[in-house]
């Protein structure tokens, strides 16, 4: 499986964007699709996951503002992203995780929230 993640860009605080991440492959809806970020000298963290068509969790810095959801009839996750703090500036990294544990990760996409 590759994953493309597509759609950040430069904003300005209070802003919006939507992340796309493509999986080429072979996909299913027990992956558990997420979505993590890396700001400049902080190690990866995680934003967001879901699994099956329902499940979604968020973490406690983006609850309320994101919104993840994915299309498994195009294998494709997004990232819906409202009320941007530059506090989200980061590189957003998509990942997908197997039943069988194996982990893949995407190419990162560049967001920058300016104040």
């Amino acid at each position: 499986v590759q994953l493309q993640a597509s759609g950040g860009g430069l904003v300005q605080a209070g802003g919006s964007l939507r992340l796309s991440c493509a999986a080429s492959g072979t996909t299913s809806r027990t992956d558990v699709m997420a979505w993590y970020r890396q700001a400049p000298g902080k190690s990866r963290e995680y934003v967001a996951s879901t699994v099956n068509y329902s499940d979604t969790n968020y973490a406690d810095t983006v609850k309320g503002r994101f919104t993840i959801s994915r299309d498994n009839n195009i294998n494709t996750v997004y990232l819906q992203m409202n009320s941007l703090k530059p506090e989200d500036t980061a590189v957003y990294y998509c990942k997908a995780t197997r039943r069988s544990g194996v982990v893949y990760w995407g190419q990162g996409t560049q967001v920058t929230v300016s104040s």
